[in-house]
């Protein structure tokens, strides 16, 4: 019972201390960016040592990785949220779209999702964990709203792909100061285009 015990509390431990370093690694380089940041930075912040970092990522760019993870994540995440009530398809999409542009206005959201994170990780990789979070919800609701037509998978990829691009977009432009309503109704007019083609 006591060993039991002592390997909760060790997973405890090592899931606190991973937590801690990806807390203080997500300031750091929400408030300075990927490139300002160094490992020794992101210990002192989570009063960690190096080789607890190392114990948990392999290098910078993996622990870049794991934070760009759980903040796309939390995006799916509040997307899914605002999605759960009984809606029609096309409501679920006009309310998810909002819920996607609320998640991004986080501070540090655009910084390490769109600006920083495509630098460090490549497009190939951020494109990837995008397709696992709001991507994916994207194409979830996109093949609800056009049934009962049947869309060829690859082909909804696609048109979620691009789709989702535009909601990247319309993020960064409302960072700028642009209105949200202003791109919830572009986005909500393509909408209208495609589950009505």
């Amino acid at each position: 019972m006591q060993i039991k015990s002592s390997r909760r509390s060790n997973r405890e431990r090592s899931d606190t201390t991973r937590a801690a370093i990806l807390d203080a690694a997500h300031g750091l380089f929400v408030a300075r960016g990927y490139a300002e940041t160094s490992t020794p930075d992101i210990v002192a912040a989570a009063g960690m040592t190096r080789g607890a970092l190392y114990h948990h990522f392999e290098d910078k760019k993996a622990l870049f990785r794991a934070v760009a993870e759980r903040e796309a994540s939390a995006v799916a995440a509040r997307i899914e949220e605002a999605t759960i009530e009984d809606l029609t398809p096309r409501e679920a999409l006009m309310i998810g779209a909002r819920a996607f542009f609320d998640a991004m206005a986080e501070p540090g959201r655009i910084r390490i999702l769109l600006l920083d994170g495509p630098a460090v990780l490549g497009t190939r990789e951020m494109a990837t964990i995008d397709a696992a979070n709001a991507q994916r919800t994207l194409e979830e609701g996109l093949a609800e709203a056009m049934a009962p037509r049947v869309c060829d998978r690859a082909n909804l990829t696609a048109t979620a792909t691009l789709l989702s691009a535009a909601f990247d977009r319309a993020a960064l432009e409302i960072a700028e100061g642009a209105p949200t309503d202003l791109y919830v109704e572009a986005i909500g007019q393509l909408i209208d285009r495609l589950i009505s083609a």
